[in-house]
């Protein structure tokens, strides 16, 4: 009888941890991560706002090619859709809702399994000398499980990072192809 009395006020203490703590950790998280790319920005633009060509430089895409992929809407127009669906990269959609041709691609982002968020991704693109500089931002609301999967796996910006420049040399690399 001891022993359950102590390992359920354990259990107490850690669920309070657990909610206190989370009040403390950060409610918004922001990635972002830019390239130089010597192409047309009419080229680049097109490798992002048409979902056919950005699912041909999208990491996640390469990291699982055999997820299922639907296309849907105008490419390069608000209502423009890619859904996925995989066993390694979960199932989500990626809608644009608002386009400056050549400049700037707001796309909603929403991630459905493992687990449902939303975020706000954006593309800019801006001349920088004879090149135009990209840059990639994705932010949104952490929930309570999102909070502490940020703090266990050291924050969004390390673990989507790596995937925003792994990208982002492959847009680099298809659009200095022209293409």
């Amino acid at each position: 009888m001891k022993f359950l009395k102590i390992l359920l006020g354990i259990i107490v203490v850690l669920a309070i941890i657990l909610v206190v703590g989370g009040f403390f950790l950060p409610k918004t998280y922001s990635v972002s991560r830019s390239a130089s790319i010597n192409a047309p920005d009419s080229v680049i633009y097109k490798n992002i706002a048409d979902f056919n060509e950005f699912y041909k430089w999208n990491p996640w895409a390469k990291m699982e090619p055999t997820a299922k992929t639907t296309y849907s809407g105008t490419p390069q127009q608000p209502g423009h859709v890619y859904a996925w669906v995989g066993k390694e990269t979960g199932s989500g959609q990626m809608k644009i809702t608002k386009v400056e041709p050549n400049k700037l691609i707001d796309i909603e982002l929403k991630f459905i399994e493992p687990f449902e968020s939303l975020a706000d991704t954006k593309f800019e693109i801006t001349p920088e000398g004879t090149s135009n500089k990209v840059t990639w931002t994705m932010s949104g609301d952490n929930n309570f499980i999102g909070k502490w999967m940020c703090l266990v796996m050291g924050g969004m910006d390390k673990m989507i990072g790596k995937d925003f420049e792994s990208g982002l040399a492959s847009l680099k690399e298809k659009s200095e192809k022209g293409n």
